[in-house]
């Protein structure tokens, strides 16, 4: 190994070495640096940016009908064939991937907030306070995440945000617990009684000083949480309280598709298969983040 070689890998060691773990820097080395969180990573954004672009660059737009091409088998005009009233589902599938995506980061932001705020209230404080907002919040974790979130979408009626606030308040639960158990291992650290003993505000303390030092286990769950949510976005799509035709969302595409199955498998195949890649693709970088956050599982 010559000179140049050895300072170069000196220097890539030092660039490593200095990211801090936890850190973004560190989150993002472990990502570019791990295969399958790249490809991932890769069909995520492409597949977003593409589906933004998509109506200015495709040729066959996602809402043109064409009756004569009812049901057409994928062609070189076609790639992925003509859903059952002749539209092109290329087209479609990928308009479509904006709300799916969109509708599991909104959902886990939410959830993510509301119960990273409720879990660290809990946690911090303990004492009767902890006793009512988790006596709350196990009401509504009593019941199956996806038949509150039915409920909850059937009273407020389809839509985009409808369902994004559905989704999002059957998972605060999953969230605030999280944050609580991360709270409660920190709450009585020596930092933490410093900042007491100085008569720092407690929402301070909660904000600068817990917060931050209990997010890890919370951002490895909405990580994972994103793909959940998208997935639970099609469910709900596929039975009917989620986002309507003619909108192309892939839940309502394999809904709709559903009564061809038989004799046209490709109507259900393909959208089908983008759910499947996008579910994968998200938890292979959420395992990534997991792999960057978890101190027994560091290099």
């Amino acid at each position: 190994m010559n000179k140049i070689q050895t300072k170069t890998l000196r220097n890539a060691t030092k660039r490593v070495e200095s990211y801090k773990p936890g850190s973004l820097k560190y989150i993002l080395y472990k990502i570019r640096t791990t295969p399958t969180a790249m490809i991932g990573t890769c069909f995520i954004i492409g597949l977003f940016i593409f589906s933004f672009i998509s109506p200015y660059v495709l040729k066959n737009n996602y809402l043109t009908i064409n009756f004569k091409l009812q049901n057409a088998t994928p062609s070189l005009e076609h790639i992925f064939g003509c859903d059952e009233i002749g539209r092109d589902i290329f087209s479609r599938v990928i308009y479509g991937a904006r709300y799916t995506m969109s509708i599991g980061i909104f959902t886990t932001g939410i959830a993510c907030v509301l119960g990273g705020m409720l879990g660290a209230v809990a946690g911090y404080f303990g004492g009767y306070t902890d006793n009512i907002i988790m006596r709350i919040l196990d009401v509504f974790q009593s019941f199956p995440g996806i038949l509150l979130s039915i409920a909850i979408s059937a009273a407020l009626g389809p839509g985009f945000w409808k369902i994004i606030f559905a989704l999002g308040i059957s998972s605060i639960p999953g969230y605030a617990r999280m944050m609580r158990a991360s709270i409660m291992r920190i709450r009585d650290s020596e930092y933490i009684e410093a900042e007491q003993s100085i008569n720092c505000p407690t929402y301070k303390i909660i904000l600068k000083h817990i917060i931050p030092n209990a997010m890890s286990p919370l951002i490895v769950q909405a990580a994972m949480g994103i793909a959940t949510a998208g997935l639970a976005a099609s469910a709900l799509s596929f039975l009917g309280f989620g986002i309507q035709a003619p909108t192309p969302e892939w839940g309502s595409m394999l809904s709709s598709a559903r009564n061809y199955i038989r004799d046209y498998p490709h109507l259900c195949i393909l959208p089908g298969m983008f759910i499947m890649a996008t579910v994968v693709s998200y938890n292979m970088i959420g395992d990534t983040v997991r792999d960057a956050l978890d101190p027994k599982l560091k290099d």
